[in-house]
């Protein structure tokens, strides 16, 4: 991650918009783990995805969320499925929401590719009921998002 004197406008308003979405425990954690081999990669995750796609005007964070995981959920991306689903305690977004973004999945990407992330789906909502996904740093391994 560059430090503070080299942060560009645009990784600061991707950091900002990535705390919003994902929580500053999940951030704080892909943080801690970037090292230099992946240091450019978190840099541009930060400004491209973040501060530029989801910073955007015209699309809500609820919109964006929901396209983002029937996305994630298309292309087999089974653990940012989760991450995002977990976020949607952020953006707005419902579990009606997100089950009818996967009925899309459904039909124009596969039945199978849907109904893994419908299982991943229920899983993550059982878990933040039962108040076993309240920390997104456990829940998350990867070093992206």
């Amino acid at each position: 991650m560059p430090s503070a004197p080299e942060r560009s406008d645009r990784w600061t308003a991707g950091d900002a918009t990535r705390r919003a979405v994902l929580g500053d425990g999940h951030v704080d954690a892909a943080a801690a783990r970037t090292n230099a081999f992946d240091d450019g990669f978190q840099t541009f995750i930060t400004e491209g995805a973040w501060g530029s796609v989801w910073s955007r005007p015209g699309l809500t964070r609820r919109e964006r969320s929901l396209i983002t995981i029937a996305l994630l959920a298309a292309l087999g991306h089974d653990e940012e499925v989760a991450m995002h689903v977990r976020a949607t305690r952020n953006t707005g977004a419902s579990m009606a929401d997100v089950a009818e973004a996967l009925m899309h999945v459904a039909v124009y990407a596969g039945v199978p590719a849907a109904n893994s992330a419908f299982r991943i789906a229920k899983d993550v909502y059982a878990g933040l009921e039962d108040g076993k996904e309240q920390d997104d740093t456990k829940q998350h391994g990867g070093n992206h998002g």
